[in-house]
């Protein structure tokens, strides 16, 4: 596995973390609204929540944008894009073949068409 995958796999071995994904799933939360969600139901300070949102950050599945005072968070779709196409080829490691091998039958069947074609003007002209 490639780092960046590892990197993005590590960040989502943490339940915290995955309860500050599903916090942001529904949309932008404010840093604030995160910690006060996180520490609503696990003991945690706010300063290991801010460390939380920075692997998630440098791991490529949150995004930040300044507002004022405040960071607000949201689903950064590359990380999560990238963590679901290798997922998908764990799970189909021939799927990025399928479209190549359906391109080739049907040039091997329009192929296949001409020569007919081409025997049948042959029969009629002979």
């Amino acid at each position: 596995m490639e780092r960046p995958l590892a990197r993005i796999f590590d960040a989502l071995a943490d339940p915290v973390r995955h309860l500050i994904l599903e916090l942001v799933r529904a949309g932008e939360q404010p840093a604030g609204a995160i910690v006060t969600a996180v520490q609503a139901i696990t003991p945690i300070s706010q300063p290991a929540v801010s460390q939380h949102l920075k692997v998630l950050r440098e791991a490529g599945l949150l995004s930040v944008r300044v507002e004022g005072t405040r960071r607000i968070y949201a689903l950064d779709p590359t990380g999560t894009r990238a963590a679901q196409e290798w997922l998908a080829w764990l799970r189909d490691p021939l799927a990025p073949f399928a479209q190549p091998l359906d391109a080739l039958a049907t040039e091997v069947t329009r192929g296949k068409r001409e020569r007919r074609a081409a025997g049948d003007r042959d029969a009629r002209s002979a």
